[in-house]
């Protein structure tokens, strides 16, 4: 019997013991589990200005942890080593929700806020980060995501209540982009609509040389995020040769620093990243 996987549109059909794109999720009994619950790869307290979030809580730190796989399969990713990796090829940590809430709480003498979900996608890991959210926030942590985006609306939905603010990947603004990554711009535009108006929210984009770095494609990505709030931050991000795709020239900065200008045309706050 295959069960179809409902947190991304990949919807995968999986039968018993077959585990999904992502590597994160799979088929046991008839029901799909999350294979990669607190099984972390990563931990460190960061500055929540590296998430990047520049306009909740600035100079707070953030406990950021993350597991393993993703639902995209990015050429240029600077995490592969985890996001495109399966279980039996990183050590994890086991780390169970009320574990990782109270380590955060320890952390509050060193300025943390709460516990960030990142380094991976964390959507796939859906049940952990859901539990742990619920946990941290009645303990009055914040909840932070860093992810894709690309997630249907009905898990989003349900998880928003306990997140408190979210950097989203916008990675291009054409659909075409999005095809080749394995996913889709209408479902990531949808996300960041969605999650906009229940939480905090800001967009990256990491800008690649012939990839997604015309004038045309971030002007109407701003307009776009415009139409929704122009308060909304936009990180523009220079590229540096990674993974697949290391032997690209890294963003110049004058680059960079034009696609802002031009950006703040229609944004409030946008941002240079990584020059």
């Amino acid at each position: 019997m295959k069960v179809k996987c409902m947190i991304c549109p990949h919807g995968c059909m999986l039968s018993e013991g077959q585990i999904g794109l992502c590597h994160a999720r799979m088929n046991k009994d008839n029901e799909i589990i999350c294979r990669n619950y607190a099984k972390l790869t990563s931990i460190a307290l960061d500055p929540i200005e590296k998430k990047p979030l520049y306009r909740f809580h600035p100079k707070s730190m953030i406990l950021s942890v993350g597991s393993y796989g993703c639902n995209l399969k990015c050429p240029f990713c600077q995490n592969h080593e985890i996001s495109m990796a399966d279980d039996n090829e990183v050590k994890t940590y086991y780390t169970p929700p009320d574990f990782l809430v109270n380590m955060a709480l320890s952390m509050r003498n060193k300025n943390n806020i709460g516990i960030a979900y990142t380094y991976n996608e964390p959507l796939i890991s859906y049940e952990y980060v859901m539990d742990c959210s619920i946990l941290a926030h009645k303990k009055g942590l914040k909840n932070i995501l860093v992810t894709n985006g690309y997630v249907c609306s009905e898990p989003l939905n349900s998880l928003l209540p306990y997140i408190d603010a979210m950097n989203i990947d916008l990675k291009a603004f054409n659909d075409s982009f999005y095809r080749k990554i394995g996913g889709d711009l209408e479902t990531v535009k949808s996300t960041i609509a969605n999650a906009s108006s229940k939480c905090h929210v800001e967009i990256t984009t990491l800008v690649i040389p012939d990839e997604n770095d015309s004038v045309g494609e971030i002007v109407n990505a701003s307009r776009w995020i415009a139409s929704i709030n122009e308060e909304i931050p936009y990180h523009i991000t220079a590229f540096y040769p990674r993974y697949k795709f290391s032997d690209k020239e890294p963003t110049s900065p004058e680059q960079i620093y034009n696609l802002v200008k031009q950006a703040g045309k229609y944004l409030k706050y946008v941002y240079a990243g990584n020059c």
